[in-house]
């Protein structure tokens, strides 16, 4: 990666009305856009929990982007906890809730 010896990854906890705004499918496609891999996931709490990792400029933008969300989304709360890159991610996906 051009600009960056190592990849940044994030597990990200979004707390708000995140769930039935289309909050997934919106950063997977922001995700998409970054070149970012990892996935994104509704948690039965109400939560959206997700896994960012790439360029540390790409996974700083997404962060930014998670304070707020889609148009109706309401975004009250967004923890990051650095995480160590997993390799065995190639793409950013929608995952089932759990």
């Amino acid at each position: 990666m051009p600009g960056s010896l190592m990849p940044k990854a994030l597990l990200l906890q979004i707390r708000g009305k995140v769930q039935g705004v289309f909050f997934r499918d919106s950063m997977r496609q922001v995700a998409q856009r970054l070149a970012l891999s990892g996935w994104v996931r509704n948690r039965q709490d109400g939560s959206v929990e997700a896994w960012v990792q790439g360029e540390e400029q790409a996974v700083d933008e997404i962060l930014a982007w998670a304070q707020h969300g889609p148009p109706s989304a309401k975004v009250d709360q967004v923890e990051s906890h650095s995480q160590e890159p997993d390799s065995a991610l190639q793409d950013f996906k929608r995952k089932e809730t759990v």
